[in-house]
């Protein structure tokens, strides 16, 4: 069990004026409350915040973050309270131990809530002060280096919410060792088998590779020694996780992982950094494409180091890092080595350019404010979190950080959430550019926009950041419902018309607000939403704000609409393979929106003057008038009819020879006749073919999208709703 005395001792070698005293007190605090408790381990529960605490003098954490480490389970797990911890400690360890603290009360619907949940309070967290996550992190170091004591489940369970949670967190403040050892602990646990295959052939070659190492590091030292650079050259070893997940993303066997062998150069400047890099190219050739600068285009974790990969002494691959000391300790401590204790910030403008690489926590809050699905927010911070990133350039030459995938949209958003609902195009690189371009490395990026441009519903399509996708759900929500009560109102008023009444008269806010009681709607606007989506009979709500004699006489002398509209459709003879019910002889259409075939389900809709207009019972055009619920009759396919109907399909193919032939050879093999063939190339060196066929029913549209899939080099195949050719 660790000490009190090694934590002290651990502090003061990199900190020497630091407060012990705290350190002291909080410790004698912790094992008071805690006594009599144990872990599962069965050794004392002060085991833990020991160790805790220990991990955080390895951040090199200031004197009052370790104390915390010490007390942050004394709220959850004692009868210590928030106000003892005040009066006894100050407000800022009582609101660090407060902010750490579980949220274990709270009874969510599922262990995913739960975890959604508390991942959100400890981003907001965040939001007061970074040394939480900081905490939460060692916190949880400890607790995965001890789950061999916690049963089979509940190891699956942390170890994956590990993967999934901390070490995105890790990876992005910075932390390489402690991301390194959260990776490995989790991975013993949800990959077993794959574990101990890595861990006993790294074992059983690394004596050998300590010996190559060893024989390279001399080399490397003596062919070094005349050049005058400073230079450290030690060895460097890969952990677990980082092989086993090269093997999967790569499909590669442990035999082909030519990176176990490392040697990191540690120098004492940028442009010795790049001289080295020279030098060693000079002794070795370097593989091409294995070449990477993050000194020039640091990580957003804030991680510099040029990478090279060798073909180093015996014929073997050997990676180099070159870096300077302070990025070796930017690597290791991530944020922690730009904390900002207290009265120590001396260089302003680094100070700035710390906070300018916590710009995404920003955003992860914004997000917050508008997401309340904690569900949804954890998959959108994920997607935030993804490791890897694109750096492009603003007109003005600032370099800007993206996950991988974005597009200009996002960019825009990024600006500004203005610019963002305002965006037109897009000129990159001195091109214009479609907005669902996706950014790439180096782009240069300005955004045009318009005051008459507002977002569309296609660009959730387009977006992979949180700070887009949110924006642009909210502008949408807003604007749907002005929509809707606008259009609800308009109904409403063209209804209160046809009693000869003026509508307002009736349609106030009094009235309204009377009608929405009834009905059950909150207020007004709520009622006209209502009235939009046919949620209401608009003759109910008529009762309510008519007066009741003329409500009574119109309803006596009104004709009925059916047989209004009926009287005024052009009567021609039936199309052949549609029955009206009710009427015959009546002019007859079919919808290009959805463009219905034989076995669809199908609904009339009476057009003023153009017949009877045949719809899927699911088409958008439908839905969208529901309002005019009166205008809908029922209609039917003639079974004993055998009409042939247009369709359209849509095919995505692979680049090969022959393949029209074959889909021809297809169709024409079931006496299908094809109308029309469009080949368009697609952006994946493919090509779309879209054909028009003549068909007589659903059944036959069925055979032939099966005859089209089995065909090699067919990649999907659809049938298109609406007639477009």
């Amino acid at each position: 069990m660790r000490r009190i005395e090694d934590i002290t001792e651990a502090l003061r070698q990199y900190d020497p004026e630091a407060d012990i005293d705290v350190i002291s007190k909080a410790y004698v605090f912790s094992a008071k409350v805690h006594r009599g408790q144990t872990r599962l381990s069965g050794e004392p529960y002060m085991s833990h915040p020991l160790e805790v605490a220990y991990i955080l003098t390895q951040l090199h954490m200031d004197a009052v973050s370790v104390a915390v480490g010490l007390l942050h389970d004394t709220v959850e797990d004692t009868f210590a309270t928030p106000t003892e911890i005040k009066n006894i400690f100050g407000e800022e360890v009582m609101q660090l131990v407060d902010s750490v603290t579980k949220i274990s009360k709270i009874n969510f619907a599922s262990k995913e809530d739960q975890q959604a949940e508390n991942f959100r309070k400890m981003i907001l967290a965040m939001s007061k002060d970074l040394r939480v996550i900081l905490i939460k992190l060692a916190d949880r170091t400890h607790n995965v280096r001890t789950l061999n004591f916690m049963p089979p489940d509940k190891q699956k369970i942390i170890a994956q919410e590990t993967l999934d949670i901390y070490v995105p967190l890790a990876n992005r403040l910075g932390v390489g060792w402690l991301k390194n050892n959260l990776e490995d602990c989790s991975f013993r646990y949800l990959y077993p088998k794959e574990y101990k295959f890595i861990a006993e052939n790294v074992a059983k070659g690394a004596v050998e590779r300590q010996k190559f190492i060893d024989s390279t590091i001399e080399i490397v030292k003596e062919k070094l020694a005349n050049t005058g650079i400073p230079v450290k050259v030690m060895g460097r070893s890969k952990h677990y996780y980082s092989v086993f997940s090269k093997m999967r993303q790569q499909n590669i066997s442990f035999e082909e992982i030519y990176d176990l062998r490392g040697i990191r150069l540690i120098t004492d400047s940028v442009e010795n950094c790049y001289s080295l890099l020279g030098i060693v190219h000079s002794f070795w050739k370097p593989i091409p494409g294995k070449i990477k600068d993050y000194i020039a285009l640091p990580k957003a974790n804030m991680y510099q180091s040029l990478h090279t990969t060798l073909m180093g002494p015996e014929g073997e691959r050997v990676e180099y890092q070159i870096r300077t000391d302070d990025m070796q300790r930017v690597a290791e401590e991530g944020i922690a080595a730009h904390w900002k204790y207290k009265g120590k910030v001396k260089d302003k403008t680094k100070d700035e350019k710390h906070d300018e690489q916590l710009l995404w926590l920003r955003y992860l809050l914004d997000s917050h404010k508008e997401v309340k699905n904690p569900k949804e927010f954890l998959e959108m911070v994920k997607i935030d979190l993804f490791p890897d990133e694109v750096y492009v350039f603003t007109p003005r030459g600032e370099v800007r950080c993206f996950p991988r995938g974005s597009t200009s949209i996002d960019y825009a958003y990024q600006i500004h959430t203005d610019v963002g609902h305002r965006c037109s195009g897009a000129r990159v690189n001195g091109k214009m550019l479609p907005l669902d371009y996706q950014l790439m490395n180096g782009d240069i990026v300005e955004i045009m926009t318009s005051p008459h441009h507002e977002p569309s519903r296609d660009w959730l399509k387009m977006v992979v950041t949180a700070k887009a996708k949110s924006r642009i759900k909210a502008w949408m929500k807003v604007q749907q419902r002005d929509r809707s009560i606008s259009l609800g109102r308009e109904i409403c008023e063209k209804e209160v018309i046809k009693y000869n009444v003026s509508p307002s008269q009736v349609i106030n806010s009094k009235s309204l607000d009377k009608a929405a009681k009834h009905f059950g709607f909150l207020n007004e606007d709520r009622l006209m939403e209502g009235i939009c989506y046919g949620k209401v009979s608009l003759q109910k709500l008529m009762f309510q704000v008519i007066p009741e004699k003329v409500f009574k006489e119109v309803e006596r002398k009104k004709e009925s609409t059916f047989h209004r509209l009926v009287k005024r459709v052009i009567y021609k003879p039936a199309l052949k393979g549609v029955l009206v019910k009710g009427l015959d002889d009546i002019m007859i259409r079919f919808g290009k929106c959805c463009n219905p075939i034989p076995g669809d389900e199908i609904i009339g809709f009476i057009t003023r003057g153009r017949g009877v207009s045949v719809h899927q019972k699911n088409c958008p055009s439908i839905s969208d008038l529901e309002y005019e619920s009166e205008r809908r009759i029922q209609v039917e396919w003639d079974t004993q009819a055998n009409i042939k109907r247009p369709v359209q399909l849509s095919i995505a193919t692979k680049d090969k020879p022959g393949l029209l032939a074959q889909i021809s050879n297809v169709i024409a093999s079931m006496d299908i006749n094809i109308s029309n063939v469009q080949t368009i190339k697609s952006k994946d060196n493919g090509a779309i073919i879209n054909l028009s066929v003549e068909i007589i029913g659903l059944k036959q549209l069925q055979n032939i999208l099966k005859g089209i899939k089995k065909i090699k080099g067919v990649k999907d195949v659809e049938r298109l709703k609406e007639l477009k050719y």
